[in-house]
């Protein structure tokens, strides 16, 4: 088995596509605009799932921690995302406001990072942030209990059922913990891959007056 998974992982490659190109010169003052851009290109070029991305928090302990979590939104405020604030992900970050995300576009060998200090969008945007998505959004959201151990697959087959009665019976439920973030970010990259390992990186850097600098990197 362990012979098999190192063949496997040698035989792998990247990018077995055309990659498109980018001019940083181009790019504009902001990052927002940019992100926007990449991202429909993304979805448009046949991206699976391309508003999934890597949540990186700390714990207690300043130990890493990531996931993959769903992008509700990208606006002047920031990069938006959505969880109960009893999960590990919310405790961590009521501790250490600070995180990371991380979008992979492999379709078009592009990455995107941003980092920055985390705060709460209001109670009301993340009732309409929660009825907006499906019953079974709702469903798992009444569950709750995310991150808790669980004793036994049974259980959650119950909890969830139970749940999803209520969504279906009551779509205006409201979970009190379930909690709208917003990442205001202070540094975010944009990274195209090149066929030839030639990769640009530009990344942008939020300035005392509000402005971004702008800065490419060794890749």
């Amino acid at each position: 088995m362990t012979e098999h998974f190192h063949e496997s992982l040698r035989s792998l490659r990247v990018w077995d596509t055309e990659l498109p190109a980018f001019d940083p010169d181009t790019a504009p003052a902001a990052p927002l605009p940019l992100f926007h851009t990449w991202f429909t290109a993304a979805a448009d070029a046949g991206q699976t799932e391309p508003h999934t991305m890597a949540l990186a928090t700390v714990d207690a302990d300043g130990r890493p921690d990531v996931r993959t979590v769903m992008l509700h939104d990208a606006d002047e405020r920031g990069w938006h995302f959505a969880s109960h604030s009893t999960s590990a992900k919310g405790r961590q970050l009521a501790a250490t406001p600070h995180a990371a995300v991380h979008f992979y576009w492999p379709v078009q060998g592009r990455q995107v990072r941003v980092r920055g200090r985390v705060t709460l969008a209001p109670a009301e945007e993340a009732y309409a942030d929660l009825h907006a998505r499906t019953t079974g959004a709702l469903a798992a959201a009444l569950v709750g209990r995310q991150s808790e151990v669980l004793d036994s697959l049974a259980t959650l087959a119950e909890a969830g059922e139970a749940a999803w009665a209520r969504a279906e019976a009551e779509p205006d439920a409201d979970v009190q913990t379930w909690t709208l973030y917003v990442l205001d970010p202070d540094e975010v990259e944009f990274f195209q891959g090149d066929a030839r390992r030639r990769h640009v990186r530009l990344r942008y850097r939020r300035q005392r007056t509000a402005s971004w600098e702008r800065d490419l990197l060794w890749p």
